[in-house]
C-alpha cells in the first residue's frame, strides 16, 4: 500500500509518498509533469509525520541531509545517478558532466540527464543541485522558479 500527504512549503505544496519500505515519491503539486494517478494510494497524515517534519527543518534551513528511508523504484542506471545527485553537499551545484564522470560513465551525460528527468523523489536526491555546464540553470520538473528558490534556500546563487 502506498500512503501520501501534501504539505504546504514556500515553493509550492508537495505530494510526499511512501510505502512499507520508505519514501516512494516527492514531487511538487504545481509541478511540470503531472502527478501520478491517487487512486490506488491512501491518504495517511499520521504515518507521514516524520517525513513531513523533515521538510519542515529543510524548507526552515535547519536540515541539510535528509535521514529517512528511500524506496525510489528505477533501473540500475537511474539508481546509480540518484545516487550520485545524493552525495552533491548542500549548498552545492554540479554539472551533468560532474555526475556522468562521478559514476564512472563520462559519455553519459544526455543518459544522466534522463535519469535525473525521471528522478521521483524531488529535493531529497537533489536534482535541482544540477546546472548547466557553463553556470546555467537547465530543466526542473518542479519549473525553473521552484529550481532557483530551492537553490537560494541552500545558500546558491544561479544565473
Amino acid at each position: 500500500m502506498t500512503y501520501y500527504d501534501f504539505l504546504d512549503t514556500p515553493c509550492g505544496q508537495l505530494l510526499i509518498a511512501i510505502n512499507h519500505a520508505g519514501l516512494v515519491h516527492v514531487d511538487f503539486a504545481a509541478g511540470l509533469r503531472p502527478l501520478p494517478n491517487l487512486g490506488g494510494w491512501q491518504h495517511d497524515h499520521l504515518a507521514l509525520a516524520p517525513y513531513v517534519a523533515e521538510f519542515k527543518a529543510y524548507f526552515a534551513g535547519n536540515l541539510q541531509r535528509f535521514t529517512l528511508p528511500l524506496a525510489a523504484t528505477g533501473t540500475a542506471f537511474q539508481q546509480q545517478v540518484w545516487q550520485a545527485l545524493r552525495d552533491i553537499p548542500y549548498g552545492e551545484t554540479r554539472s551533468y558532466r560532474d555526475i556522468a564522470a562521478a559514476i564512472g560513465n563520462p559519455k553519459a551525460v544526455r543518459a544522466v540527464g534522463a535519469a535525473n528527468g525521471r528522478n521521483p523523489l524531488s529535493i531529497i536526491v537533489p536534482c535541482h543541485r544540477v546546472i548547466g555546464h557553463n553556470g546555467s540553470l537547465t530543466g526542473y520538473a518542479g519549473g525553473l522558479e521552484i529550481k532557483q528558490a530551492l537553490l537560494a534556500l541552500e545558500g546558491i546563487s544561479a544565473q
